[in-house]
């Protein structure tokens, strides 16, 4: 459910010689950064009122940017040399420069965006510099893999009994959307993937992908991952809801996130994890601002191998023709005013043992097929909801990445981020409270998590912080 609330009832609230050939290489590539990087700010700083015919503009000037690279890499190869020294690198070695490699690159690019960007039969212009491809339900990334080729997506299931039946269904909470355009009857809406999102990514391989972890831990940091949650474990769920309180928090690195989520779990936390997870994010590295985003994410070996971010493989079967998986949300969150939510829910059919998203009230996204898993195939034996961050320690700091609203949970409502009305699925299909939720914050000197039930929110609570402060260096 889409909810604007003014307040609410119950709550508590980077020395040596240079070269002039080598002089030519540098400041040939340093200004071709400088371009792209105005480029990109040009599509990051609108207001959305304002960004519309900017954005527009923006697309229709700027040439491709994998060409224009080819063609720098061939000159460059012909006329400066290949050796070069990074001046003011963190890394101060001298690197080979490899056209061939870097070719190989490019070419592995188009190749991953063709096989992810499908041929549209209508493509939508949002306000925020996205293009939204308005794609054939069974052309979509999931009818990629050999279990579904051939396949049409499923009918929708029975839905857990205790779903409020009223409410918002709410489908118009995405920038792209107040374009006044939609996707017709028998399309999905994806959000085309850019050859500069492409080149952001720290690795092309793994593009779309959560970097992979040696050891998977609810209780402690891993890998410079950072949380304030709170699960349920001990039992076997077959489901879960809850509504979202969205913000923008600030992000201070390009190869950091800040997100608030919810987490289907099965498996141990080794290599063997099954997660399905859906819910809010910013990430520059992946979506080239810092627009809050709804995004689906799903993995069998603890990010590893398999798996993905949104539509950006194939697995999630998308039907809904309504909402774009990736797109920018709109409107937020804002600091001692108006408080605005969404509502997720995710269970398994009892029928054919899929795992559903809906969003709102009754408002069906799609679907992750059972067969993508292994654990998850039968039942979760853990559902978590909270905030993530990743903090790089930039500078030898802690980052002052914000998990949620940037403020920390006792600050209560209108200025700390909260989840509610938390519920579990449970084996006969029911929707139901939880009875031990348990909250954990990894750090909490950065980002803190505090709990609480009652009448109008059920179990609760707020979470969140600033990062690095006086008491988080």
């Amino acid at each position: 459910m889409l909810c604007w609330m003014d307040y609410l009832v119950g709550a508590s609230f980077p020395k040596g010689k240079t070269t002039r050939s080598q002089w030519c290489c540098f400041d040939h590539r340093r200004r071709q950064h400088q371009c792209t990087k105005t480029e990109t700010n040009i599509q990051q700083q609108p207001t959305p009122a304002t960004s519309s015919n900017m954005a527009s503009s923006s697309c229709n000037i700027s040439p491709p940017i994998i060409p224009i690279f080819v063609f720098f890499l061939l000159v460059s190869s012909s006329f400066c040399p290949v050796r070069s020294s990074e001046t003011g690198s963190l890394h101060a070695k001298n690197q080979t420069f490899r056209p061939e490699v870097e070719l190989q690159k490019l070419k592995a690019i188009r190749e991953l965006l063709n096989k992810i960007n499908k041929p549209p039969i209508k493509s939508i212009q949002s306000p925020d510099g996205d293009i939204i491809d308005c794609v054939l339900l069974h052309h979509q990334p999931a009818f990629d893999h050999p279990r579904l080729k051939g396949q049409k997506p499923l009918d929708p299931p029975e839905r857990p009994s205790g779903v409020n039946p009223n409410g918002m269904g709410g489908e118009d909470f995405q920038l792209w959307s107040m374009s006044g355009e939609s996707c017709p009857e028998g399309t999905i809406p994806i959000r085309r993937t850019s050859e500069e999102d492409m080149l952001r990514a720290s690795s092309v391989r793994r593009f779309g992908r959560k970097r992979p972890r040696r050891r998977v831990r609810r209780d402690s940091t891993n890998n410079g991952h950072e949380h304030a949650v709170g699960y349920v474990s001990g039992d076997q769920y077959y489901g879960a809801k809850a509504s979202i309180n969205v913000w923008t928090p600030r992000v201070s690195n390009q190869y950091e996130f800040s997100l608030s989520q919810m987490w289907v779990i099965s498996g141990s936390f080794g290599d063997d994890l099954n997660t399905i997870e859906a819910g809010w994010q910013v990430s520059p590295e992946l979506y080239g601002d810092n627009y809050p985003r709804f995004f689906t994410y799903w993995t069998t070996d603890a990010y590893q191998a398999t798996g993905c971010y949104n539509l950006l493989c194939s697995g999630f079967v998308q039907t809904n023709n309504r909402i774009a998986i990736g797109a920018a949300i709109s409107p937020t969150s804002s600091y001692n005013g108006g408080q605005f939510d969404i509502s997720l829910l995710i269970w398994k059919d009892p029928k054919h043992g899929n795992w559903w998203l809906e969003f709102g009230s009754g408002v069906l996204v799609g679907y992750w097929p059972s067969f993508l898993f292994t654990h998850l195939r039968d039942h979760a034996s853990m559902v978590q909801f909270g905030g993530e961050v990743v903090n790089s320690r930039a500078g030898g700091f802690h980052t002052s990445t914000e998990m949620g609203s940037g403020h920390f949970a006792g600050q209560g409502f209108g200025k700390a981020s909260y989840f509610r009305n938390l519920q579990v699925v449970d084996w006969d299909n029911n929707l139901i409270p939880l009875s031990n939720l348990r909250v954990l914050a990894d750090h909490p000197n950065c980002y803190d998590i505090q709990g609480g039930i009652n009448r109008v929110w059920g179990n609760y609570f707020y979470y969140g912080g600033p990062g690095r402060n006086v008491k988080c260096p």
